[in-house]
């Protein structure tokens, strides 16, 4: 007998596509979606604006900020960002990128922003282009209904009540929440890799001047790698991503540890000094996943609801807003033309597949001593250190023509860490140990 959930009646509030989450991902894809006239409802567990982390851009941002018609409003709140720095106790010297310098000139910069104020912009864009969005309700089952007649979904309010909708099209965008990931049990552990962070804002920490001021600088450390994102209102969001059997080794409060963990970064310490705590410590164990498929016959997931590896090169709101374009396509075309849907959902699958493939490869090797020096002694021949600032800019979906470039880089790692043979070996191994599964970070807590 089919549950009452899946027996639509007058109760039950209609529309043809219900996105779940109100992040980057979904934001952008109630705001295209009802751009094409589709009736949206979007559905926000929190009320804007709330607290994010993830506060740095990619310059492959800014043309989708301006197909939504927000980059102004973006601008008024960010940190121009013109590059990155790389800065590590096994170098005598720091290393610093400029987009300017990668393949495509004409995406120079990016921006860093509080997410709070950035994601408050994308969620009221999608209100204005004519999204019902509904903020403080919680989504608390989906169920499918027979011969691919869409879901109905039930919701929970902030005050207790319920309310259900009938939906021909669901898309997931609730991030590492991974609503229907966790449902359809298609959610599975990264076994390639493993980390867990902690995070938090300083006032009055050291900035570069100039134009350097809003770079984002990554701290290589024994146990994994800082972020340091100056922020325009004079803040500095700074974490750390270290591996889980290192956070598990933890006895005291996650403030405690975090303060005591900054001093083993000697660089960082010197930029943190004299600055104060101004936000509670946020913490995330098993950062990475994936699930084993992106999408149904009339459902899909966006951005973090899919997969999340690591934040290193600053890829996930990129990816997230590139996820929501390819899955609006997609959605469009299943509402309006159900004979293309098989097609258009095949070119989805593989679209979000390429960014999380792309920067994979990077991430698994960014703490490896081959990469390391890479990065702190970077050459162009053949054009790779091109290639890879357009990796790292986020030009990935376009027709910049990296990717022989970027082919020419793997080769160049691969032969540099053979003539290199014993350290490689050794450091495959600690990275075995390192990315190991421990069971009880999965969710570490802000005590």
């Amino acid at each position: 007998m089919p549950s009452d959930l899946t027996q639509p009646s007058h109760a039950a509030r209609s529309c043809d596509v219900l996105v779940i989450g109100g992040g980057p991902a979904g934001a952008t894809a109630a705001t295209l979606l009802a751009e094409q006239g589709h009736r949206v409802t979007l559905l926000e567990r929190a009320h804007h604006p709330r607290f994010h982390v993830g506060e740095s851009l990619l310059p492959a941002n800014l043309p989708l900020f301006d197909r939504l018609g927000v980059r102004a409003a973006v601008e008024a709140i960010g940190m121009p960002k013109w590059g990155a720095e790389f800065i590590s106790p096994w170098h005598d010297h720091s290393q610093s990128f400029e987009f300017a310098e990668a393949w495509d000139k004409s995406m120079p910069h990016a921006y860093q922003v509080r997410r709070s104020q950035f994601d408050e912009i994308l969620i009221r864009n999608a209100g204005r282009k004519g999204a019902d969005v509904i903020e403080g309700c919680r989504v608390r089952n989906v169920e499918f209904l027979p011969h691919d007649a869409g879901a109905m979904v039930r919701a929970e309010h902030d005050d207790g009540r319920t309310e259900t909708w009938h939906c021909r099209f669901l898309i997931d965008a609730s991030g590492r929440d991974t609503f229907l990931g966790n449902q359809l049990k298609a959610k599975h552990r990264n076994p390639k890799h493993n980390s867990s962070s902690l995070y938090a804002h300083f006032k009055g920490a050291q900035r570069h001047a100039g134009r350097k001021e809003g770079h984002i600088t990554i701290f290589w450390f024994a146990h994994g790698w800082f972020w340091f994102i100056p922020l325009a209102d004079g803040a500095t969001s700074v974490g750390v991503v270290t591996w889980p059997y290192y956070m598990k080794t933890r006895t005291k409060p996650v403030r405690e540890f975090f303060l005591d963990l900054i001093p083993l970064c000697p660089a960082l310490a010197q930029r943190l000094q004299g600055a104060e705590l101004v936000t509670g410590v946020e913490a995330t164990g098993n950062f990475s996943y994936t699930c084993d498929r992106t999408h149904g016959a009339n459902w899909l997931l966006l951005g973090d609801a899919y997969a999340f590896i690591d934040p290193v090169f600053s890829s996930g709101v990129m990816l997230a807003m590139q996820s929501a374009f390819a899955g609006a396509a997609a959605v469009d075309t299943c509402l309006r033309e159900p004979a293309q849907a098989a097609q258009a959902l095949r070119a989805f699958d593989r679209a979000i597949k390429h960014g999380p493939k792309e920067f994979s490869w990077f991430i698994y090797r960014v703490t490896s001593p081959t990469m390391r020096d890479m990065f702190m002694a970077p050459r162009n021949v053949f054009r790779v250190k091109e290639a890879l600032l357009s990796v790292l800019a986020g030009d990935i979906f376009g027709t910049t023509p990296i990717w022989r470039s970027v082919f020419a880089f793997k080769v160049i790692y691969y032969l540099s860490a053979l003539s290199n043979l014993k350290s490689t070996l050794m450091a495959w191994q600690q990275r075995k140990v390192n990315v190991r599964y421990v069971e009880d970070t999965q969710e570490i807590g802000c005590r």
